[in-house]
């Protein structure tokens, strides 16, 4: 069976497969090895091989036109809505709701011709980064089942390791596409705030999130951002073309590492993977040259004052009378909203509804959340300094490989896997990680990731040295 989005095209195309064989095996996949996996959520197989069957007829017949993603089967987190299709976002408070619309990346998508073959697990309102805070269970690393997927995309990126998609969508705040690409082994891409329309995502942090593809290569996550991206009246903060420049791309660029941020709380093994990748680009014919980011790397305590400001906000809609889970048995209007909210919350969407009121409240603003934000404008005059000198950041997507289910039971340790993937959703630049190598563990080979940060609007500067690096020399042929 093919691995990819490009291998299925060009079997589909010269008839040796087609997307009904190709529905079938991955449904076939997925029934096999997710009760092990748990990736999924729902999967949606009677309308999957309806849509596999009319793509097979188009290509029969070479009716492919405007269909660049014709018969290719998806998976989707489940904080996207599919309209007609259960939307929990991973959630008790919302474990009966049926989308009522579509999603602008599922509308579009849709008509490149993708096929949507079930939406997947997460940490409940995309808030975590394990996978282990979903109301539904826990999802597991396909490397090894003890560990966990990342998050709060985990699902998905569990769903294409496993071999049960070729590729899925996840939504990334603070990482939540990279880290679990990195602790999957697979290609992560967190978009240039913008690029890609949030309507039809359950807001978590409204001026953070983007969806992004999480697959085996950098080509087949450029081709499913070029279907999603782009203007979208639903979504006001989508970018015009008069705010999205184009940027430079080179034969060979120049990398800055910000040596300071990688000090301390790094995995030596990780460690060591991420100088080999750098001695490797060295000898690609790029530059590297050290650089200093002394605000960015204080960017894990502004993220966790502006993030949980935004969460208390967005999830005040889910109150026990609008819509969503409400509590039987409640004596009065203040009882329906507490219980509701009490028993449909989980403890870490809790915990973040509790700090962003906090730091929103009376007294607090000022010094919590409005410093917050100056430092998150400080931080991107930063980025636009150094990246007059460099083409392309480098760190490590995360400091440590996947961890083992109940290791990290102390949430600043969790928190901490953040600190590499928040300060991008902070300043709205683009982000990739790929795979730079495995460690050890436990006598399993785990992978871990590089992650590679452009200039805003830099994106198709990332997929070009993507698949230039990874596509071309380092990906599993």
């Amino acid at each position: 069976m093919p691995k990819n989005i490009s291998e299925l095209i060009a079997g589909y195309t010269d008839g040796s497969y087609t997307p009904t064989q190709a529905v079938t095996d991955y449904i076939a996949t997925i029934e096999a090895v997710d009760t092990d996996i748990h990736a999924f959520l729902h999967t949606y197989k009677q309308a999957a091989l309806a849509a596999a069957a009319v793509a097979t007829q188009m290509y029969s017949v070479g009716d492919t036109t405007d269909k660049p993603l014709l018969g290719i089967p998806l998976a989707i987190k489940n904080n996207i809505l599919i309209k007609g299709h259960l939307a929990t976002a991973a959630s008790k408070i919302l474990e009966n709701y049926t989308a009522i619309y579509d999603a602008t990346i599922i509308e579009r998508l849709r008509d490149a011709g993708a096929i949507f073959i079930g939406s997947t697990n997460m940490d409940e309102f995309a808030m975590g980064g394990s996978t282990e805070n979903s109301a539904f269970g826990v999802t597991r690393n396909p490397h090894d089942t003890n560990r966990v997927p990342g998050g709060s995309s985990g699902g998905s990126a569990a769903a294409v390791a496993a071999q049960m998609v070729p590729a899925a969508i996840g939504t990334d705040t603070g990482g939540s596409v990279r880290q679990p690409a990195s602790y999957c082994g697979l290609v992560g891409f967190k978009p240039t705030y913008g690029a890609v329309s949030r309507y039809g995502l359950m807001a978590m942090g409204s001026s953070l999130d983007q969806a992004g593809p999480l697959t085996h290569s950098v080509s087949d996550a450029k081709s499913l951002h070029q279907v999603m991206a782009g203007i979208d009246p639903m979504d006001a903060t989508t970018i015009t073309t008069d705010t999205y420049p184009a940027i430079e791309i080179k034969e060979s660029y120049t990398f800055g590492i910000p040596k300071a941020f990688l000090a301390e709380g790094i995995d030596p093994d990780v460690l060591a993977a991420f100088e080999e990748h750098v001695a490797s680009l060295k000898s690609a014919g790029h530059t590297v040259i050290d650089i200093e980011l002394p605000l960015f790397e204080k960017g894990l305590a502004a993220y966790y004052v502006v993030m949980p400001a935004e969460v208390s906000s967005n999830l005040a809609r889910y109150d026990g009378i609008r819509y969503g889970h409400s509590t039987d048995g409640a004596t009065n209007l203040l009882d329906v909203y507490e219980q509701s909210r009490a028993e449909g919350f989980g403890a870490e969407v809790k915990r973040r509804i509790l700090l962003g009121t906090h730091v929103l409240s009376a007294g607090y603003y000022d010094a919590y959340y409005g410093k917050a934000e100056i430092a998150r404008r400080k931080m991107r005059a930063e980025l636009d300094t150094v990246f007059t000198a460099v083409d392309i950041i480098l760190t490590p997507t995360a400091p440590t490989p996947a961890f083992k289910i109940g290791e990290q039971a102390d949430p600043l340790s969790m928190y901490r896997q953040d600190v590499f993937t928040v300060p991008v959703n902070l300043t709205g630049v683009p982000a990739i990680s790929f795979p730079m190598g495995t460690v050890e563990r436990d006598g399993i080979a785990l992978p871990v990731g590089v992650q590679y940060i452009a200039p805003h609007a830099g994106d198709e500067r990332l997929f070009d040295a993507g698949v230039r690096i990874y596509d071309a020399t380092l990906s599993p042929k």
